[in-house]
């Protein structure tokens, strides 16, 4: 591979404790060094001008649906991985809901080579399989985590279909800590959420829709966390999404669980007063919550409760989408809007700084899931960078997304910030990449 110079960007680094103009030189896939702007360039390097960007390390998104195999027509790994990339996000990781369920060598092994193909077509993100903690996601025969690890994962979860029986959970938690894989889970008790599709409160109420009460999350975030203390597991806790979860979090982290946890953009943004108009763009689970939990989400984000942003990126066809809202399925796209809405609503409106941002997206997320090499702009580090512009103001347009779904709720939002390219192994990736 030829050299390349990235110069004139503002470097955000936690792990060195850089916060100042550099100049970063790769060469063959790597980080080489961190340059002086004065320092002169490599005679024979490539030069990228990053000039009023904030280049970072890559951003790793730890929550995505990618449909293949099972459901291509709604996304691919392909389509996905240059979504990613298009968003801002050097690497994914992809969650086991696929058909069939990714909880056996042979799909954790068709992903990788999915997604190896597709960086021989181009420049797209990094793809790190999630396996299942039970077999078929069923919740009630643990899957063979061993192995799957051997061949790629770097996690297990159940993902939509959380493990109901607290046992079961232990086995799996004791289970997965013997090979040191962290445990994804999504909180929800399902005899409590009762087939709700939206929060239950004055919201429900007054559009007369089922709703899920917030102790259906809290209730299995309590219970994982005192598993996760019983058997000194590592347990990652989902999209989380009201205020008694993230005190729940708060607690067991400062009784030294081994707990983790991100949040979404929509849940930083968005109320469940956003449902009044039916639009099934706005129905994902957990749903949306109140004012109240958004404002403790944004505290737990300042105080460091939160570790994470994941966009739970989760395609549908618009057919789908286009049902009555009751029979809608959850979930939207989030791949291309997370960073600017990050940017927004974050940075912009002074709940975080830069530095954090970055710690969120990049440098926590690869280290909740030991991915080494990765969410640092060390020597020798992987070359997986996320050039974006903090000032860049535009609006979204969901016909012109990567993805092969459009179901998002942002379409036509102005947003204050904006990825200008992603670098994942050196290669830099090209906004016309067409699929």
């Amino acid at each position: 591979m030829t050299k390349l110079l990235i110069t004139g960007g503002y470097v955000i680094d936690s792990t060195q404790g850089i916060n100042a103009g550099k100049n970063v030189l790769i060469e063959d896939g790597r980080i080489t060094a961190l340059l002086a702007p004065n320092d002169a360039a490599p005679d024979d390097a490539n030069i990228y001008d990053a000039t009023g960007c904030v280049v970072a390390p890559g951003f790793i998104d730890m929550h995505v649906h990618l449909r293949e195999p099972g459901q291509e027509y709604k996304e691919t790994i392909e389509s996905g991985a240059i979504a990613a990339a298009a968003g801002g996000w050097t690497s994914i990781c992809a969650m086991p809901n696929t058909d069939p369920v990714n909880d056996n060598v042979a799909v954790t092994r068709f992903i990788i080579e999915q997604a190896a193909r597709a960086r021989l077509n181009g420049v797209c993100a990094n793809v790190f399989p999630i396996g299942a903690i039970t077999k078929g996601s069923k919740g009630t025969e643990l899957a063979e985590m061993g192995e799957m690890r051997d061949a790629g994962i770097i996690a297990v979860s159940d993902d939509g279909h959380p493990v109901p029986n607290a046992g079961m959970m232990r086995r799996a938690m004791e289970y997965a800590h013997g090979f040191d894989l962290p445990v994804v889970d999504h909180c929800e008790n399902r005899s409590l959420s009762g087939g709700g599709v939206m929060h239950e409160g004055e919201w429900s109420l007054r559009l007369g829709l089922r709703g899920q009460p917030s102790l259906s999350e809290e209730a299995d975030a309590e219970r994982d966390c005192h598993l996760a203390e019983l058997t000194g597991a590592h347990v990652h806790l989902c999209h989380v999404s009201t205020r008694g979860t993230i005190d729940i979090v708060r607690r067991a982290k400062a009784r030294g669980v081994r707990v983790t946890c991100e949040v979404t953009p929509h849940h930083f943004t968005l109320t469940d007063a956003a449902v009044e108009g039916y639009d099934t763009n706005m129905k994902m689970n957990p749903p949306l919550r109140t004012e109240d939990d958004v404002e403790a989400i944004l505290e737990a984000l300042r105080d460091n409760t939160i570790d994470a942003i994941a966009t739970d990126h989760a395609p549908h066809h618009a057919d789908e989408k286009a049902l009555e809202f009751d029979g809608a399925p959850f979930g939207i796209i989030g791949l291309e809007t997370a960073l600017g809405l990050a940017c927004d609503r974050l940075v912009h409106q002074g709940v975080i700084d830069l530095n954090r941002l970055v710690e969120l997206c990049s440098v926590n997320p690869a280290r909740i899931f030991n991915l080494e090499g990765r969410g640092t702009l060390r020597p020798g580090a992987h070359a997986d960078l996320t050039i974006f512009d903090p000032e860049q103001t535009w609006t979204v347009n969901a016909e012109t997304f990567k993805s092969k779904s459009r179901n998002t709720p942002f379409h036509n939002r102005t947003l204050r910030g904006k990825p200008v390219t992603t670098i994942v192994g050196g290669r830099q990736f090209a906004q016309e990449f067409e699929l």
